[in-house]
C-alpha cells in the first residue's frame, strides 16, 4: 500500500512538473511570436519558411500515398455492406464524410508526428547534449526565439494545409476505386459526395488539424529541451515523444468528436 501511493504521488507530481513547464514554454513562445515582434525583436522569418517547407510539401507525398490508399480501402470495405441493400451510390458519401471529418485530419497527424514531431526533439535534444542551446544563451540568443518560435509557427501552418489536401486525396482513393472496380459513374460519386459534405465536415477537420499541430510542435519541443545523458537520451526522448504525440491526437480527436456530435 506504501508503494502504491509513493508511485501514485510520484507520477501525480511528475505530470504536474511537467504540465507547469509546458505552461512556462507555451507562455514564452506566444510572448517572442507575438508581443516581442511588436517592440522590434522581429522575427526569424527564414527559419519559419524552411520549416514549413520541411513540415508541409515534404511531408505532402507520403501523406498523399497513405491517405489515396486509405480512400481505396475505405471504399471497398464499405461497398460490401452497402450492395447487399442496393446502396452502392452511398460509398462516395461514406468516403467523403469520413475523410474529410475523421481520418484525414487524424492520418495527417499521426503521419507528421512520426516524421516531423520526431526531428524536432532529435533536433532540440542533440543541441542540448552538444551544449549549442548554452552558447545562444552565452551570446545572447534566447533559444525560444531562435529555435522553438519558427518551428512553432511553421507547424501551425503546415499541418492545416496538408490536412486540406489530404482531404481531397482520400476521396480522391475512393473515387477512382469506385469508378474503376465499382462501375460507379464518376458524375454519380460527384453528386453524392457533393450530398454529404457539409461546411461543417470541414470546419471540424481543421479544428482537429490545428490541435493536432500544437500537440505535435510543443510535445516535440518541450521533449528536445527535457533531453540528458548523450546520445541515449536523444533517442529516448525522441520515441517518447512520438507516442505521446500519437496518444494525446487520438484523445483530441475523441474529444472533438464528441463536442462536434453533442453540439450538432
Amino acid at each position: 500500500m506504501v508503494g502504491f501511493i509513493g508511485n501514485t504521488g510520484r507520477l501525480t507530481l511528475n505530470g504536474l512538473y511537467a504540465a507547469s513547464k509546458v505552461c512556462v514554454l507555451m507562455v514564452d513562445t506566444v510572448n517572442w511570436m507575438l508581443w516581442q515582434p511588436l517592440r522590434g525583436k522581429g522575427l526569424r522569418v527564414k527559419s519559419t519558411v524552411e520549416n514549413f517547407v520541411e513540415f508541409g510539401p515534404r511531408s505532402l507525398p507520403i501523406v498523399g500515398l497513405i491517405c489515396f490508399l486509405i480512400g481505396a480501402i475505405l471504399a471497398m470495405q464499405s461497398a460490401y455492406s452497402l450492395e447487399k441493400f442496393g446502396m452502392l451510390e452511398l460509398v462516395a458519401m461514406l468516403v467523403g464524410v469520413s475523410a474529410v471529418r475523421e481520418l484525414a485530419p487524424l492520418m495527417a497527424g499521426i503521419i507528421i508526428t512520426g516524421r516531423c514531431g520526431a526531428a524536432i526533439t532529435a533536433e532540440i535534444g542533440t543541441m542540448k547534449v552538444a551544449e549549442e542551446i548554452d552558447a545562444l544563451e552565452v551570446m545572447g540568443l534566447n533559444p525560444t526565439k531562435f529555435l522553438v518560435v519558427p518551428k512553432f509557427l511553421a507547424m501551425i501552418i503546415a499541418v492545416p494545409c496538408v490536412t486540406v489536401l489530404a482531404m481531397a486525396i482520400m476521396i480522391l482513393g475512393g473515387f477512382a476505386l469506385s469508378v474503376t472496380l465499382l462501375d460507379i459513374a464518376p458524375s454519380v460519386y460527384y453528386d453524392f459526395t457533393a450530398r454529404g459534405l457539409e461546411p461543417f465536415d470541414l470546419v471540424s477537420g481543421l479544428t482537429k488539424s490545428v490541435f493536432f499541430a500544437l500537440v505535435i510542435a510543443w510535445v516535440g519541443i518541450y521533449r528536445g529541451f527535457k533531453v540528458e545523458g548523450g546520445a541515449e537520451g536523444v533517442g529516448r526522448q525522441t520515441t517518447a515523444s512520438v507516442v505521446l504525440s500519437i496518444f494525446l491526437i487520438i484523445v483530441l480527436d475523441m474529444v472533438w468528436t464528441w463536442l462536434f456530435f453533442t453540439g450538432g
